[in-house]
């Protein structure tokens, strides 16, 4: 038996199930998008977009499933106390795949700002919630995407309304609890009107030893001179397989930072796609990933150049130890009437063994006479110079190196725009690079997990 087949059974044997625990919204697109998974199948390598991690195969196992959306015996705000300090951010969370709404904070979210579960939202503002989802995350092209739609019952949903500005940062972390192998399948949509601004922080953690895999596709549409920032942080174990993709589509003059931090993993997939169909659009893509032991990092991005005098700047960067493997495919796609393109792609990497694999790919395609494009790549290892300089004045080689590494990525921290993040992520960076756990002070989760 291939390994959609267990997959394919499952829908057949439970859609019913997975149908009455989710909402109509949801499930309009649920048999397309089963259709689409059943012709498709899970991406192998053979795809060149997949090419560096063969998905197919971290489905294989038998893991359980949530479809008849049990109760998780956990209250995270009683459990997790991690912050960020001086952030002050309204906190949710999401347990496993479910947004958890019980005792909720006051969160002082301006008026006709919604962040909430997607399958409360999509009952009670069913027209708001079918007039977006599904309409970026196409099944037909991807069978993650098309699997994720098949199977999510619930989620977030984050709405702003027309020139609503929330000063507040959100901050909403998925928590990964399981006492046997799980998989999970969660939503995220996130929805600015013209002019809106809002910045939201996802953090990922695990509170359990067992395999997880979770699949997540978000959407994120960004009206007129919206401005928003998306920070990601991963921060699970070595048993946890991740796979996530992200759509963005931009409004004329909307301006978007997208920040993903993969500082503790097993196996993780990002892919993220960027449609520019406004004039004056502006994205600034980053990433990072610091990876060691057998962990394994991919990033694929396209930012897609679909009307004139738009800006976009990537910039990734990785740091690999032990036998890690990384890899990063990007490309930069300017149509034949993108005319004025701005767009700069930059990955750079640093290998700290022999043994440790990266492999990159930037790609630009341009189709219009003028523009100002470049993209580069490197991968080597620290610059023995410099190890040698500081040497000479004392610092102890360990040491020496851990500098040059933290010099290395802190350019790509220092694309946040909120700077007690900034100021965490410098503190959360260094006690990775020095094999400290990245553990909180008071967080039961943080004491309960082996990572």
């Amino acid at each position: 038996m291939n390994v959609e087949q267990q997959y394919v059974d499952l829908f057949s044997q439970t859609e019913a199930m997975i149908c009455r625990h989710s909402a109509e919204a949801m499930n309009v697109p649920r048999a397309a998008a089963f259709a689409d998974f059943e012709r498709l199948g899970f991406p192998t390598r053979k795809q060149e977009k997949y090419k560096y991690t063969d998905i197919s195969k971290y489905f294989e196992p038998d893991y359980g499933l949530n479809l008849n959306r049990l109760d998780i015996p956990v209250n995270p705000y009683e459990v997790f106390k991690c912050d960020v300090p001086n952030m002050s951010t309204s906190l949710f969370f999401v347990v496993n795949d479910a947004f958890y709404n019980r005792s909720l904070p006051k969160s002082h979210l301006p008026e006709g700002v919604i962040f909430g579960s997607l399958k409360e939202m999509a009952e009670q503002h069913p027209e708001l919630v079918k007039k977006y989802y599904g309409k970026l995350a196409d099944t037909s092209k991807d069978g993650v995407t098309a699997f994720n739609t098949a199977f999510t019952q619930d989620g977030v949903l984050m709405y702003v309304p027309k020139n609503v500005v929330v000063d507040k940062p959100i901050q909403l972390v998925n928590i990964l609890r399981a006492d046997v192998n799980f998989m999970v399948n969660r939503r995220i949509l996130i929805i600015l009107e013209d002019g809106a601004q809002a910045r939201l922080l996802i953090c990922d953690h695990a509170m359990d030893s067992v395999n997880f895999l979770a699949t997540q596709v978000i959407e994120v549409f960004a009206g007129e001179n919206a401005v928003f920032d998306l920070y990601e942080l991963e921060e699970t174990h070595t048993s946890t397989v991740r796979i996530s993709n992200l759509y963005v589509r931009q409004g004329a003059n909307s301006n978007i930072l997208l920040n993903g931090m993969t500082l503790h993993n097993g196996t993780t997939r990002n892919t993220t796609e960027v449609t520019l169909a406004g004039e004056g659009a502006e994205i600034n893509l980053c990433g990072m990933a610091i990876a060691d032991k057998n962990e394994h990092v991919d990033n694929y991005t396209m930012i897609d150049h679909a009307v004139p005098n738009c800006t976009s700047n990537e910039l990734f960067k990785y740091v690999l130890d032990d036998q890690a493997v990384g890899a990063f495919a990007g490309l930069v796609l300017v149509r034949p009437d993108a005319q004025h393109t701005n767009s700069q792609q930059t990955n750079r990497n640093l290998c700290a063994t022999r043994e440790a694999r990266m492999y990159t790919q930037p790609q630009l395609e341009i189709y219009a006479d003028d523009v100002k494009c470049s993209h580069g790549a490197t991968v080597g290892q620290l610059d023995e110079n410099a190890l040698f300089y500081m040497r000479a004045r004392g610092i102890a080689e360990k040491e020496a190196r851990l500098l040059l590494m933290f010099a290395f990525v802190n350019e790509v921290i220092d694309t946040i725009r909120l700077d007690a993040l900034k100021d965490r992520l410098h503190l959360l960076v260094e006690k990775r690079f020095r094999g400290e756990l990245n553990k909180c002070q008071g967080c039961a989760i943080c004491k309960t997990t082996d990572l």
